[in-house]
């Protein structure tokens, strides 16, 4: 088990095919996945063995502060009692917003298994994701 960003992520922070504070920005729980940093979009984690067991909203109260991703605690509601989830956060739509595109267009962000409350063991029902209150928040660029 890894966390960890995807390489295409950085690529496109730096070529603006993903914007953070203006896309769709989401978080799936998945089991089954393991991280590879090449991976690019939503289907080539569905593809390497990963099923995704449920899909949060948009997420809100987005910021990009010093480098850093932050947004408010956000549920997923798990539809399947399978264990050893880890949480996928990825750009669901086109970097300017709107509805969400394809899973093979859908951009990787990053891939968390390890820490506190990691691995979620979901079973059926809501799982409430927080985000941690202190650096790195969701993520640190830089």
């Amino acid at each position: 088990m890894a966390n960890g960003y995807f390489t295409p992520f950085t690529e496109g922070i730096l070529d603006g095919s993903i914007d953070l504070d203006t896309a769709t920005v989401k978080v799936a729980l998945v089991r089954g996945y393991t991280f590879t940093a090449t991976h690019r979009h939503v289907s080539d984690v569905t593809s390497g063995g990963g099923t995704i067991n449920g899909t949060s909203a948009a997420l809100t109260g987005k910021t990009v502060t010093g480098g850093v991703f932050d947004a408010d605690d956000t549920t997923i509601s798990a539809t399947a009692s399978a264990a050893d989830h880890g949480l996928l956060v990825f750009q669901s739509s086109a970097a300017g917003g709107g509805a969400d595109v394809a899973a093979s267009s859908q951009r990787l962000i990053a891939w968390f298994d390890t820490g506190t409350g990691l691995p979620i063991q979901p079973g059926t029902g809501t799982v409430t994701i927080t985000w941690p209150a202190a650096n790195p928040k969701i993520l640190k660029v830089g």
